[in-house]
């Protein structure tokens, strides 16, 4: 568990090591993050790249998760019961959405890691009602001594529940599933240690150094996938990627596991530093291709009437994968018939070569 200061971690030569790969992740990361706040399809590729990267986090730990049942899946539409790597790579897929949502510095607040790591409850600000006496009382004074009480209480509830909620998740620990000594909340003060020290280093390499201390640590005993998300975080944090989260599994993904797993730190690091490199040029290259995907689709628009539904399809087909009938009929308003004449009109590329549980999508 032991994991040293970031400060012993780069020596000389080994921050003249780092700095190449590190100034070609940094370079690749901006360019991408440059490319969608400029972008008319940044939506609907960052869409694509939360699919992409909760797949390839499921690759990365060793786990296979297929993306025509997470798309169905996640649009509630599941074609056969979902299996336990289905469900975990839509938990990664709803992490990312959630993150990407919230403001940059919530994943690392202590109720946003407790939601992510799924021992937290609800943290959104509630606003104390007022006491019913109040309405009968003119004093402001009353009601101000009313008002603070009412957040007192509130404020206590909320500890009340935190304290049950963690209470009750030891006492669930079956030793058939939990290794009893593992203590994951000790493991994770190390690891925000660790954090803290990063700050004044670059984002880029300040991620790569949490990444491997999280794996080093090994934080967590049954979220591996948390650890890559949460560097991810910290690279929008920073404001390296302002417009994304970068998707490091997508780079992880193309690095050998033996240098991902190299007992040589240095190597570690390197082969990290090489997979942000890596997922950004993936996005890069995904962002043109739906650029050229999009003027093809677009071409086939012309001379529709402005009632079409067809704009609405296109839009639909650039953020999925792939997209089924039902999918489309949902979104669109229309029947199942109705989307099926839509798709053929666009000429889509149908990916299962199934006669049942069709989907289509561009290529």
């Amino acid at each position: 568990m032991n994991y040293k200061k970031p400060e012993s971690l780069l020596p000389q030569a080994l921050l003249q090591l780092l700095l190449q790969p590190m100034s070609r992740a940094t370079e690749a990361l901006v360019r991408l993050d440059e490319r969608l706040s400029r972008s008319d399809i940044s939506e609907g590729l960052l869409s694509r790249l939360d699919f992409a990267d909760a797949i390839a986090s499921l690759w990365v730990d060793g786990e296979l998760a297929h993306m025509e049942d997470l798309v169905f899946h996640d649009a509630r539409m599941d074609v056969r019961s979902p299996s336990p790597e289905l469900v975990l790579a839509h938990l990664v897929l709803r992490a990312r959405r959630e993150i990407a949502s919230a403001p940059a510095d919530w994943p690392f607040t202590a109720a946003g890691l407790a939601r992510l790591r799924g021992r937290g409850v609800n943290d959104e600000t509630h606003t104390p009602k007022p006491s019913s006496l109040s309405k009968l009382a003119p004093d402001d004074d009353f009601d101000e001594a009313l008002a603070a009480f009412d957040a007192a209480l509130a404020k206590a509830t909320t500890a009340l529940e935190v304290a049950r909620t963690s209470t009750s998740a030891k006492a669930e620990r079956h030793p058939l599933l939990y290794d009893l000594d593992w203590d994951e909340d000790a493991r994770l003060q190390k690891w925000q240690a660790v954090v803290g020290e990063v700050e004044s280093l670059p984002s880029v390499l300040g991620a790569a150094i949490m990444l491997d201390a999280w794996q080093t640590i090994a934080v967590s005993e049954h979220s591996p996938w948390l650890g890559r998300q949460l560097a991810a975080a910290y690279l929008r944090e920073r404001r390296t990627a302002l417009h994304h989260l970068p998707t490091l599994n997508v780079g992880l993904r193309l690095i050998a596991r033996e240098r991902r797993h190299s007992r040589d730190r240095s190597e570690r690091l390197i082969a990290i530093l090489e997979a942000i490199e890596l997922g950004a040029g993936q996005g890069l290259k995904e962002h043109d291709r739906l650029v050229l995907a999009r003027a093809a689709l677009e071409r086939r628009l012309q001379d529709k009437r402005d009632s079409s539904r067809l704009p609405a399809l296109v839009q639909l087909v650039l953020s999925r994968p792939m997209v089924s009938a039902a999918m489309a009929a949902r979104e669109l308003s229309v029947t199942q018939q109705g989307a099926l004449r839509l798709i053929k009109q666009l000429q889509l590329r149908e990916l299962t070569g199934r006669g049942r549980f069709r989907a289509w999508g561009i290529l």
